[in-house]
C-alpha cells in the first residue's frame, strides 16, 4: 500500500489563506475517501481559530501517489473574505508539496529537547489485525508549533522515530525557504505565491 505525505502552507498570507487551508483539508479527505485511501491531517498553529499555517496529511492506498500528484503546487481559491467585509480581494494561496523523507541512516539534527510526545492507542485501517496497544506517538516541535503524528508501527519506538523523521523533513523545508532564491519554491510568501502558476481553482 503505497504512502504519501504532504505539507500544506499558507505562507505569509493573511487569514482567508488559512481559512482557504482548512477547505483544502476537507477537499482531500473527500476525495481520498472517494477514492478508497486512508488519510490522516495533523494540523499546525492556528493564531485566532480561522485555520492552521500549515497541515501534514499523510495518505494511503493504492491511489495515494497519484492523488497526491494531483494536489501538489499552488492552489487558488477564490472566494469573499468572511472577515473582512467589503475586503475587494477574492483570490487566496495555498501551497502543498510532497515530502520526502531523509534516508533512515542520515543523522538527524533536530534538537530532541524541543520536541513534546505523547503516545495515542493507535487506530485508522488494520482490521482484526489492528494494534490496540498505545503504540502511537504524537511529535511536536515546540519551537514551531508542527506536530505530527505516527501510527503506521506497531512499536512505539518506531513510531516515535518515524515522527522525528517526518519533523525534520518538515524543519528542513523550512530552512530551505530562507535560502532559496528560487520563485517556485514552496515557502515563500503570499505575493510570491499568487505570481506563480496555479495548478486548481476553487470556488467557496
Amino acid at each position: 500500500m503505497d504512502e504519501v505525505t504532504l505539507f500544506l502552507t499558507s505562507g505569509n498570507g493573511p487569514v482567508e489563506c488559512r481559512i482557504a487551508l482548512a477547505a483544502l483539508i476537507g477537499l482531500l479527505e473527500r476525495e481520498a475517501k472517494a477514492k478508497g485511501c486512508d488519510i490522516e491531517a495533523t494540523s499546525g498553529p492556528q493564531p485566532d481559530g480561522h485555520g492552521p499555517k500549515s497541515a501534514v496529511v499523510t495518505i494511503r492506498g493504492a491511489d495515494a501517489a497519484p492523488l497526491a500528484e494531483d494536489w501538489c503546487g499552488t492552489i487558488r481559491f477564490i472566494f469573499k473574505s468572511p472577515v473582512r467585509k467589503g475586503h475587494e480581494r477574492q483570490n487566496w494561496f495555498v501551497g502543498v508539496q510532497r515530502l520526502d523523507f531523509r534516508d533512515k541512516d542520515e543523522p538527524v539534527t533536530i534538537d530532541t529537547k524541543d520536541l513534546r510526545f505523547e503516545t495515542l492507542r493507535a487506530g485508522g485501517p488494520g482490521g482484526q489485525h489492528q494494534n490496540t496497544t498505545d503504540s502511537a506517538v504524537r511529535a511536536t516541535h515546540v519551537p514551531t508549533g508542527i506536530t505530527v503524528v505516527c501510527r503506521d508501527e506497531r512499536s512505539q519506538h518506531r513510531n516515535k522515530a518515524k515522527a522525528i523523521q517526518r519533523l525534520q523533513a518538515i524543519l528542513d523545508l523550512m530552512a530551505s525557504r530562507r535560502e532559496a532564491e528560487d520563485k517556485t519554491a514552496l515557502f515563500l510568501a503570499s505575493k510570491e505565491l499568487e505570481r506563480g502558476n496555479a495548478i486548481k481553482t476553487i470556488r467557496l
